[in-house]
């Protein structure tokens, strides 16, 4: 299907432009027609150059969930004020300060005077506007609420934001001290116990044996640090190829549960994400197996993506949402219980809503503690291998004293 750029009367003051697709340039001109518009002017895109601006368009670096939140919160407030959504996205194309932003923008202003709906413009973008996002721009298309639509989405996004904000501040600290402290040894271990034991090594003196050790280490990085490159190019790409395979990322998923407290921290996450996706989908009037189909494909866990699905399937076939998960041995009781509870009572979004809103505060207090853990750790790991390293340089001196006397 080709497509056409025009410009059109809509009365007979206001002249518009824009592009539409049809087969011909007759059917095109029918379709302006049923528009209520008058075509000046229509001329066949380059086909070529099009689907490159879109590939070029849908290859931006990632935008920002901060970005998409404040853009969703103006948007939905400028609708709010009455303004129609075309000149409501050509006042956001022009106060963004995002460049990979703007240009979307602004071709969702142009796919939506060619005729198509907000939601299938959105759709375009998979890698910046989620299946969430989508499916919810749509149930406020269908309902004629796409203002509150658009409220929920940027307060759920908002919670999203701080989540990961909160995770990447509370481990600021640990990396910095991990990053200091490897920088330290290494600046040591290649450039400055060298020139000190040569010293030593002058005086035919035997070194003692955690001076050898370090030289040996120092001797070896020095030496074969291409070696060690080498090893760790080659451990991250076994490691890519592994998890790139379904059997891999399944393996690692189950591990990824059965480790101590972090396992823990993974299901809660996961849980909390599923219900929050869950409840705000079916608040907003996506049909529950339509709104299943979106939360398995934001699932990050492979094991609780499969009892998800099975759940789905169970429901499909006529089975309870809580029955469905109760199947599985990872979901909580806690869970399929308040589920329940809600299913009952025909609150199910409200319960979903209470299950995720508890296992986010569990996980922010399950990151405090880690990260409270954490910190005296990684203190505790480079005192100790700082401390080796004084110790050996200092043996010889030592030594070199007792001789002396």
């Amino acid at each position: 299907m080709a497509r056409f750029f025009y410009k059109a009367k809509r009365g007979p003051a206001e002249e518009v432009s824009g592009r539409i697709e049809a087969e011909n340039k007759d059917m095109a001109l029918h379709k302006l027609t049923a528009m209520n518009l008058y075509p000046i002017s229509i001329a066949e895109e380059d086909i070529g150059q099009s689907s490159f601006q879109n590939k070029a368009l849908l290859h931006f670096k990632r935008v920002s969930i901060k970005d998409i939140s404040v853009f969703t919160r103006q948007l939905s407030d400028l609708l709010e004020a009455g303004l129609p959504l075309v000149r409501a996205l050509t006042v956001l194309n022009e106060q963004t300060a995002s460049s990979q932003l703007r240009a979307i923008i602004g071709d969702l202003k142009s796919s939506i005077q060619d005729g198509n709906t907000l939601s299938e413009s959105l759709a375009k973008y998979e890698n910046v506007f989620s299946g969430l996002y989508v499916s919810m721009v749509r149930s406020g298309e269908t309902g004629g609420g796409l203002e509150r639509v658009l409220i929920r989405l940027a307060e759920f996004q908002e919670a999203q934001d701080e989540l990961s904000t909160s995770v990447k501040r509370a481990m600021a600290y640990p990396a910095l001290m991990a990053t200091v402290g490897a920088a330290t040894v290494f600046i040591l271990i290649t450039f400055v116990i060298p020139k000190i034991v040569s010293m030593f090594q002058d005086l035919n003196q035997t070194l003692p044996l955690p001076t050898a050790i370090l030289l040996n280490i120092s001797g070896f990085i020095r030496n074969f640090w291409w070696i060690i490159i080498g090893f760790v190019m080659l451990g991250y790409f076994l490691y890519s190829r592994f998890t790139a395979s379904g059997e891999g990322r399944i393996f690692l998923d189950r591990l990824k549960l059965k480790i101590p407290v972090a396992g823990q921290l993974v299901l809660r996450a996961e849980t909390a994400r599923f219900a929050r996706t869950l409840s705000t989908l079916l608040e907003n009037g996506v049909p529950i197996l339509n709104a299943f189909t979106v939360v398995i494909d934001i699932m990050e866990n492979e094991i609780l993506r499969e009892e998800a699905k099975a759940a789905q399937k169970d429901i499909r076939e006529g089975s309870s949402l809580a029955k469905g998960l109760s199947k599985g041995s990872h979901f909580p009781v806690f869970v399929t219980n308040m589920i329940a509870i809600g299913e009952e009572s025909g609150t199910l979004e409200k319960a979903l809503l209470k299950v995720a809103m508890s296992y986010e505060r569990e996980v922010d207090k399950t990151i405090k503690m880690m990260t409270s853990l954490l910190e005296p750790l990684m203190i505790l790991a480079v005192g100790l291998v700082l401390g080796f390293i004084v110790i050996a340089m200092l043996l010889p001196i030592f030594e070199i004293s007792f001789i002396a006397t």
